[in-house]
C-alpha cells in the first residue's frame, strides 16, 4: 500500500461562507483554519496547498467568551524605541472588525509561505454582503 500525496492537478476548490453572527471567535476561526488548508478533503496532504476558498460574514458580530472583550490584549511591536503596541479586542472591535477574526484564523495556519497561499483565499466581510455571489458558495453552520 502506497502513501497518497495530492498534487495540483487533483486539487478541486470549492467556495465556502460561514456566517460568524453570534458564534464564539475560537470556534469560527478553527473552521476556517481547516476549510483553508484543506482539512476537510479526504486528500488532504499537509505539504500541499490543497484548501478551499472562505468568505466569512458579519465578522462586526463575533462573540469572545468569558471576560476576553477587555481584558484579552493584543500586543504588536513596530520595531523602535517605544514602539509597543497594547489594545483589546473592544478597541480593535470599534477600530476594523474583520481584524480579529483575521488574527486568529491566520494564528492557527502556518506561518510559512504555505500558510500566506492558503490565507490569500480567505476574505473577511463586515455585515452580510459580499461581492463573490458569482461563485455559489456553500454554506457552513457552526454549532
Amino acid at each position: 500500500m502506497k502513501t497518497f500525496s495530492a498534487k495540483k492537478e487533483d486539487i478541486e476548490r470549492k467556495w465556502y461562507v460561514i456566517d460568524a453572527a453570534g458564534k464564539v471567535l475560537g470556534r469560527v476561526a478553527v473552521e476556517a483554519a481547516n476549510i483553508l488548508r484543506g482539512k476537510n478533503k479526504t486528500i488532504f496532504t499537509p505539504h500541499t496547498d490543497c484548501g478551499d476558498h472562505l468568505i466569512v460574514i458579519n465578522a462586526e458580530k463575533v462573540v469572545l467568551t468569558g471576560n476576553k472583550e477587555t481584558n484579552k490584549i493584543y500586543t504588536r511591536f513596530s520595531g523602535y524605541v517605544g514602539g509597543q503596541k497594547v489594545e483589546t479586542p473592544k478597541k480593535i472591535r470599534a477600530r476594523r472588525p474583520q481584524l480579529l477574526l483575521e488574527h486568529a484564523i491566520i494564528g492557527m495556519i502556518p506561518h510559512t509561505r504555505l500558510g500566506r497561499a492558503q490565507a490569500s483565499r480567505m476574505k473577511v466581510y463586515v455585515g452580510d454582503k459580499h461581492p463573490h455571489d458569482a461563485q455559489q458558495p456553500i454554506a457552513i453552520n457552526i454549532d
